[in-house]
């Protein structure tokens, strides 16, 4: 097994960074050789890249384990390290995914790169509202296509298009390299700090804040979801597999993305309250009152305009694009936005021009399980003294550490699909086919995605004694 130690090397590397930003109380990471095959020539193409991805993918699991073990857990979480097929597989499960057999698409026509008179720029229209206004900024009408997209941007500035888009609630961004994005301003504010942010706050919890332990170390703990997309549910996701009640609340309209809610809504439960509403915000209060955990993925400032207090002794936990200070911080994004900005799309190019990506979307699911380590230390640590903490992370921060890691590799192999065996399915109407959980010893999701919106908003597990 000598090898396989060799080559966690990388990972050892991510967690010791992560570890670097909670404080005294941090643990040395506590990982083990993994159940899957040694780290050898084979496994070079999972996540196959010139930038480490499969190291990145590796150590933010490992972090968790890692945290898990500081949290009491016993078993597989803290006696093996994380598989690198299961961890490839979990990290690409968007293009696993098979609704009744049928992949689902992974990006909306007008999401994608495009040329302007003076660059690329990178654009995310997935939802029907982002889509909306990018029409709307650009003048064209509801029906346009791909093409006639890239027929009006082929004539716009980037650098212009960018800001303009930003103002309008639109999303796009010039496609920059990595010495251009090191220099800027958003670029500088992204490497500040530790890769998870860890701070106390100043209130103490008015019930027990123990942690059970054993192989389920939050079971009886409750989780209030208020995340979209890819990070914050795959926060989530790793909380619910760790035993934990996690409650996803959602606004009505805009109306999630059903195979995105499908691919990582697993052991979760979920319901919709429209937080401009006086009554439903009242609701909102009360499922976060009886809360242990808040996990947010709202932009700075939201849940004040909402008046949604955290209890005293909660963990508060949030995730965003950019991070919560710097020139960007209010600023939309997603993954493939923050690759296109950050200078990652060009270094991934397969002609050294045309703009990449990874082969997942591995800011993402990396900076999810950041964010799950950070919370389980930060109920670790509250199980001691019972007084809150705060936890953040943000996918710009996950990608500045990517592209400061050794091992970059421009010859690398064409990524590889894990096999049949890292992928389960469930239901019908549709049959889901996802790919099985990263942890260690967790061969499937505790439960399916429950439908989008279709559960009571009350907490499934009695308050605690």
């Amino acid at each position: 097994m000598g090898g396989y130690r060799d080559g966690m090397e990388p990972w050892r590397r991510l967690v010791a960074d992560y570890r670097s930003g909670l404080g005294d109380g941090a643990r040395p990471d506590d990982t083990r050789p993994g159940d899957g095959p040694p780290l050898d020539g084979a496994r070079d193409a999972w996540l196959a890249a010139t930038l480490p991805a499969l190291d990145l993918a590796l150590g933010s699991v490992a972090a968790l384990c890692s945290a898990t073990a500081q949290a009491g857990a016993t078993g597989p979480l803290v006696e093996r390290g994380p598989s690198p097929a299961r961890v490839a597989a979990s990290f690409g499960s968007d293009r696993l995914l098979r609704l009744d057999g049928r992949p689902v698409p992974g990006f909306a026509p007008l999401s994608g790169f495009f040329r302007t008179r003076d660059g690329w720029v990178r654009t995310h229209a997935n939802y029907p509202h982002h889509r909306a206004r990018l029409l709307h900024l650009l003048g064209l009408p509801d029906g346009a296509d791909r093409d006639d997209l890239a027929a009006r941007l082929a004539d716009a500035s980037a650098a212009a298009l960018e800001d303009d888009a930003a103002a309008a609630g639109a999303i796009v961004v010039r496609v920059r390299r990595e010495t251009e994005w090191r220099a800027s301003a958003p670029g500088r504010a992204a490497v500040r700090g530790p890769l998870v942010r860890a701070g106390v706050r100043d209130d103490v919890a008015a019930r027990p804040t123990s942690l059970p332990g054993g192989a389920a170390p939050l079971a009886g703990l409750r989780v209030l979801d208020l995340t979209r997309v890819i990070a914050g549910p795959v926060t989530t996701r790793a909380l619910a597999a760790l035993g934990a009640d996690v409650l996803r609340v959602d606004p009505p309209v805009p109306a999630e993305i059903r195979h995105q809610h499908l691919d990582v809504g697993q052991g979760k439960r979920t319901t919709l309250l429209d937080l401009g509403d006086a009554g439903d915000r009242e609701r909102a209060q009360a499922l976060l009152d009886d809360a242990d955990v808040l996990v947010s993925g709202y932009r700075p400032g939201a849940l004040d305009r909402f008046g949604l207090r955290p209890p005293p002794g909660a963990v508060v936990a949030h995730v965003s694009a950019w991070g919560d200070a710097g020139p960007w911080a209010h600023r939309r994004g997603f993954d493939s936005i923050v690759q296109a900005a950050s200078g990652v799309a060009l270094l991934e190019s397969a002609d050294g021009g045309t703009p990449g990506a990874l082969p997942a979307q591995a800011l993402d699911h990396a900076t999810g399980y950041l964010l799950a380590a950070g919370v389980v230390d930060a109920l670790a640590a509250r199980a001691a003294d019972g007084r809150g903490r705060e936890v953040a992370a943000a996918l710009a921060r996950t990608a500045a550490w990517l592209l400061d890691a050794d091992g970059r590799d421009p010859g690398h192999p064409t990524a590889a699909a894990p096999g049949l065996e890292a992928v389960v399915s469930h239901g019908h109407r549709p049959r889901v086919t996802t790919a099985r959980p990263a942890l260690p010893g967790h061969d499937d999701h505790p439960a399916p995605a429950h439908p989008w919106g279709t559960d009571h908003a009350a907490w499934s597990t009695p308050p605690p004694g």
